[in-house]
């Protein structure tokens, strides 16, 4: 068995909470980006980009999340308030990926979308492959119109995820995984 087939069958999220320092440096962020780049892309649309979440980006970009949630829920208790500012300061490293799928005369909306997912599961395995641990998390901000703007997002952009990533704390359990039998049939004529 390879060390590539290895690590695919024992990849497991991160916890967002369990990700430490350091963060990856340009060089590795830079390596994570062009392997999530390297998936299926009919058409080649390349139908989405990234914004990298570091240092004290994270924490600014946190206070505004938290002011959208205030506003927009009522939200005023200051403990659920430092819940909504620190989510993207529970790993020393955040990646959203943006979906860009658009109409287009031949590349179904749904497969840019695809696209968009596999461009998020390839960065987590590059980022298992460099040694860090990695969550995929979406969240409330992935689909929130204010928050989306405050990313510098277009009205037809979209989080694909939010991809955190930093150095595991401990090693996480595995959990139990589907029954081949259950989610495997053999088509026959």
């Amino acid at each position: 068995m390879t060390d590539w087939l290895a690590a695919l069958q024992t990849r497991r999220s991160v916890s967002a909470r369990l990700l430490t320092g350091p963060a990856p440096d340009r060089q590795q962020i830079d390596t994570m980006l062009t392997i999530a780049s390297r998936v299926p892309d009919h058409g080649k649309l390349a139908p989405w980009r990234f914004i990298v979440i570091e240092g004290e980006a994270r924490a600014t970009l946190g206070q505004a999340f938290a002011a959208i949630a205030g506003r927009k829920q009522g939200m005023t208790d200051p403990e659920r308030l430092a819940v909504e500012q620190d989510r993207l300061t529970r790993a020393p490293l955040v990646i959203a990926v943006v979906s860009k799928a658009a109409e287009h005369a031949k590349i179904p909306v749904w497969e840019q979308q695809l696209s968009a997912g596999a461009v998020c599961m390839n960065l987590l395995s590059a980022a298992g492959a460099l040694g860090f641990g990695a969550c995929w998390l979406t969240e409330w901000m992935a689909y929130d119109e204010d928050a989306r703007s405050a990313l510098g997002l277009d009205a037809a952009e979209r989080i694909a995820g939010f991809i955190h990533i930093g150095h595991a704390s401990e090693t996480p359990s595995d959990r139990p995984r589907p029954d081949l039998d259950q989610i495997a049939t053999r088509w026959q004529a």
